[in-house]
């Protein structure tokens, strides 16, 4: 969604104010709340990320907590990063997806044996533990194409991660691995872009399942939310001239993945019709592979290479860096998305300004938020 540098550093720096709110609290006076603003715009960026992967890390960790004592038989895990031997041998392999490399033949993974809860039993008892979860319902948007809605069910604190955006990671070297490619967007409304021009495609990840299972990602759930743009006779054209590449090779054998996640429904927010203001806004997040324990619960896969990123360690946790020294490694990261509460939220429709191009005819459904805003994005 955002693409210039400038977008980059209002977007981290907006983050870094939620998240100092956060910690301040919901009954923060307006002399804190001015102070956490003006330490926000004097920062220097590589602290903001810092702040924005440190604080989005720990609540991740708390969800993942959470998620253990809920469905663990027994909790033996201790969530320390690997070894510097296990480390080395997860960067030979990249995400265990990597094509153009040699490695050895790989066999299925384990799947641990968890509790036999469905997925809605689990949204209710982290409800019990957080005091919030995800529902979906009809959306309250009213136009006939909104479909589902995504549903805070209780109540968060502002700068609380809401959701995570599920599915299949592209970076922009394997587009051409997108289905329908090059419209991809044609039938497909669950696709989100970083800043940074990552893609993740929701749709396989559809509604959940009611297992942890083996995911490879490359089957494509069906969705019960009417699709917002019909093809056209220009998009078929496409489709005959360019065929996306064929990417089972890429998928590998798939991650052990929790498809009962109660937080895995962010591409079911809709945007904001006209005089309705969003709630969350979307926050990338580099997930770190070596947290091996904390992996079943990240609702994502990657195609193609792993990428490294410098972390720095912490005290006993590892964070996205831009700085170098001893303390500081490459890393095999997943380049995921949450979405953020930008005000305290209570049972209530999550909206999300989706900030689509005015470069190009937009749906007759959407209304820009801050078209002026729009504009020096997409510049």
């Amino acid at each position: 969604m955002w693409v210039d540098g400038s977008g980059e550093v209002r977007f981290e720096q907006s983050l870094w104010q939620l998240f100092d709110y956060k910690r301040v609290g919901r009954d923060a006076s307006d002399a804190e709340i001015e102070e956490i603003i003006d330490m926000g715009s004097k920062a220097p960026l590589s602290d903001q990320q810092e702040q924005v992967q440190e604080n989005i890390y720990s609540q991740i960790n708390a969800f993942c907590t959470s998620m253990d004592d809920i469905l663990r038989t027994d909790i033996s895990s201790t969530k320390e990063p690997m070894s510097t031997e296990q480390n080395a041998g997860l960067r030979r392999s990249g995400l265990s997806l990597a094509v153009g490399r040699s490695a050895p033949t790989k066999t299925s993974p384990v799947v641990p044996e968890t509790k036999p809860l469905k997925l809605s039993e689990v949204s209710q008892m982290f409800k019990d533990l957080s005091g919030y979860t995800l529902k979906l319902k009809p959306s309250q948007i009213p136009h006939k194409e909104a479909g589902q809605g995504l549903f805070i069910d209780g109540e968060a604190d502002v700068g609380s991660i809401i959701a995570f955006y599920p599915g299949v990671i592209y970076s922009p070297a394997y587009y051409r691995y997108i289905p329908g490619y090059p419209r991809v967007d044609a039938e497909n409304p669950y696709l989100i872009t970083r800043y940074d021009g990552t893609v993740i495609n929701a749709q396989p990840w559809g509604v959940g399942g009611e297992t942890l299972e083996l995911w490879d990602g490359s089957s494509v759930s069906e969705i019960s939310q009417a699709v917002q743009d019909a093809e056209t006779g220009s998009d078929r054209v496409w489709k005959m001239l360019s065929k996306p590449l064929e990417g089972k090779q890429l998928w590998g054998n798939g991650e052990v993945l929790e498809r009962r996640n109660p937080l895995a429904f962010a591409h079911f927010a809709n945007h904001p019709a006209q005089g309705m203001d969003p709630n969350v806004m979307v926050c990338s997040y580099d997930f770190p592979l070596f947290e091996k324990d904390m992996r079943m619960y990240i609702p994502n896969i990657a195609i193609g290479q792993g990428e490294e990123v410098k972390m720095k360690k912490i005290g006993s946790f590892w964070f996205k860096t831009g700085s170098s020294g001893s303390s500081v490694s490459a890393y095999p990261v997943l380049k995921t998305l949450v979405l953020v509460a930008t005000r305290a939220l209570s049972d209530e429709e999550v909206l999300l300004n989706y900030r689509l191009s005015n470069a190009k005819k937009r749906p007759s459904w959407y209304t820009p938020v801050d078209e002026e805003e729009d504009s020096r994005r997409w510049s």
